[in-house]
């Protein structure tokens, strides 16, 4: 089994970080795991994008060509990596920012992420948490225990409860 993932959005939105909790995740069940991400030089704002490619078997190239897992928290993340969407891949958007999904053979989720986050914690911050449960829910990459071990051994104590609160909440909110 292997399994690419993009998470993209914009500089500030926790792209990088969902990527290396995920890919971290991954680790700790056991699988063979090469994270990469890339930012515009201006970080807050600019096109950000993380890609986590997980494989029982060794992984011989490093980035994602085609993607089974398109994670876009902005509409200009979904607008420049759709493409790169494998027909029959899951895609889920963060739905406070993403309006036109457009037609593709896909299993498509939306998550009102931000919307939610402001919300529950009065910041956006955590709306990179909120997508990482919902996507732990639909799409069984990684196991509950292993997602949560890699919230707390990444973050710093001073948010791991309020993320870990906000994964939970991400579960909730797919349909």
């Amino acid at each position: 089994m292997k399994i690419e993932v993009r998470i993209s959005g914009l500089g500030g939105q926790g792209v990088v970080l969902a990527g290396q909790i995920l890919g971290k995740a991954a680790v700790y069940d056991g699988k063979n795991v090469v994270q990469t991400q890339s930012y515009g030089a201006e970080a807050r704002g600019s096109s950000a994008k993380s890609e986590v490619i997980i494989s029982d078997e060794k992984i011989g190239f490093p980035a994602v060509r085609q993607c089974d897992v398109l994670i876009a928290m902005s509409q200009g993340a979904l607008d420049k990596h759709l493409k790169d969407l494998k027909e029959d891949g899951l895609l889920m958007v963060d739905s406070t920012y993403v309006k036109d999904t457009r037609e593709k053979k896909t299993r498509i989720f939306k998550i009102p992420a931000t919307e939610n986050a402001e919300k529950m914690f009065g910041t956006k911050i955590y709306a990179n948490m909120l997508i990482l449960g919902a996507l732990t829910k639909v799409a069984n990459i990684v196991s509950e225990d292993s997602m949560k071990k890699a919230i707390e051994d990444t973050v710093t104590e001073k948010v791991v409860a309020a993320d870990k609160k906000a994964y939970e909440k991400g579960k909730e909110l797919v349909q």
